[in-house]
């Protein structure tokens, strides 16, 4: 896998995730296991989260879609099947899709997520297909902590629950990934962060797919799907601070990504500018030039910082900032249109590093508020508030005034700039080590 390649695709490469574009095509419904966080008959289109589709696409028209795509995003690079089932339990339709995706552009990259299930029997198909990326959602290495986490898995005509669920589960989830690594094929390890579940557990997920092979371990804060299991009995979602001291535990041990949106099934666009519910945006052409598109991909890489994804320094003391962005790894995001924000660490040398992602708009639940017609401003403006409590900085391109004013009066120092992000970290040195000095 060359370096280039990799800097190019925006799920394995957080500074690739400000430049490059993505699309996941919804071609596999079926699903061979159930997840107690789940719920496979709710949909939403208001909703972000794994599994939520528009319309489920043949291959072919998989195909249309992502030369639309093309022809609208010079800077897309990546090409994923993501479900809304798992892709493995639709291997006809999934290959078939590769296929046909591979034969517009051969440079694309292919990229493929699964529960891991099915996964041993289709390493050798996934190599010859030239799929470059393989993401598997592994939750526990320990059968009893994924007897909480499974209801029932399907393998070979057979129906398995409990605790031999999950341990059938968990041994093809290993046999796979190991099965990548020999083959050559990049793997990022997904794993649900559930509260008094697995949080303690997941290091030792990450120690051992380390030793398998994965390259880099993504830990997502579950998502409460309306009507599962997990929503019914009350489960709850973890805080920010929790979910950052379990990546934390992860990343001493090996390479945890920061910048997960937990897309949708369908998603297109930049990681945190999905377009598939504008349909419009995209046009009906078909046709791209593929050298243009050669030629502007090669300039954004010629334009990308390069940093290193965990600069070294004292982090003893650090100051968190919150960044609104709309991408390119700029501040450009006024605060009032912000739908997230990137939350960094400063340290007093001026070194910064991301520690995660945060959605100002709650998921949405299903309820009659999920049409809110901007009557619940101020309720939204409190979450924000709420979200962003940790931090001492905002970064954004405008601020109205009465909200400037709430946001000092809780201690969070809101600065109106423009530019690159790393560089605007930098400048406002100052006023972190004002705040180090003074709140820590």
């Amino acid at each position: 896998m060359s370096e280039s390649a990799l800097l190019k695709h925006p799920c394995y490469s957080e500074e690739a995730h400000h430049h490059f574009a993505r699309i996941h095509v919804a071609v596999a419904p079926k699903c061979n296991i159930r997840c107690n966080y789940c719920n496979p008959k709710f949909d939403c289109v208001n909703e972000s989260r794994p599994g939520v589709v528009s319309e489920v696409l043949s291959p072919e028209e998989a195909g249309e879609r992502v030369a639309q795509a093309m022809a609208q995003l010079p800077n897309l690079t990546v090409v994923g099947i993501a479900g809304p089932g798992d892709p493995l339990a639709n291997p006809e339709e999934t290959f078939r899709a590769f296929r046909i995706v591979a034969s517009l552009d051969p440079d694309i990259h292919l990229c493929l997520s699964t529960n891991g299930l099915a996964l041993p029997d289709h390493v050798e198909e996934i190599k010859e297909l030239g799929i470059r990326h393989v993401t598997v959602t592994m939750n526990a290495i320990d059968p009893d902590v994924g007897a909480l986490i499974y209801e029932k898995v399907a393998y070979n005509g057979q129906l398995y629950r409990g605790r031999e669920a999950a341990a059938l589960l968990i041994e093809r989830q290993l046999r796979g990934i190991e099965m990548l690594a020999e083959a050559g094929v990049l793997c990022k390890v997904n794993s649900v962060h559930i509260p008094e579940v697995n949080g303690e557990h997941l290091r030792e997920v990450t120690r051992k797919v380390k030793e398998l092979g994965a390259f880099s371990h993504n830990i997502m804060p579950l998502i409460l799907s309306p009507g599962s299991f997990f929503e019914k009995k009350g489960f709850r979602a973890p805080t920010s601070e929790e979910s950052f001291e379990v990546q934390q535990a992860s990343a001493r041990i090996m390479k945890v990504m920061r910048h997960c949106r937990q897309c949708r099934a369908d998603a297109v666009g930049m990681l945190g500018g999905d377009m598939s519910q504008t349909p419009e945006m995209l046009p009906v052409a078909r046709y791209y030039d593929k050298a243009a598109r050669d030629a502007h991909q090669e300039q954004i890489l010629s334009k990308m910082k390069h940093r290193s994804a965990e600069p070294e320094g004292d982090w003893s003391q650090v100051v968190r900032v919150a960044v609104a962005t709309r991408g390119s790894g700029e501040v450009n995001q006024h605060f009032g249109h912000a739908k997230e924000f990137l939350v960094y660490e400063v340290n007093d040398s001026s070194e910064s590093r991301l520690i995660g992602v945060r959605k100002v708009q709650a998921y949405c639940n299903g309820l009659a508020e999920c049409g809110d017609d901007g009557s619940g401003a101020a309720r939204i403006f409190s979450e924000t508030v709420q979200m962003l409590k940790d931090c001492k900085l905002l970064l954004c391109s405008g601020i109205g005034k009465a909200p400037a004013s709430k946001m000092k009066a809780i201690g969070i120092m809101p600065i109106v700039c423009k530019g690159d992000i790393g560089e605007q970290l930098a400048q406002n040195a100052r006023y972190m080590s004002y705040f180090a000095n003074s709140c820590n």
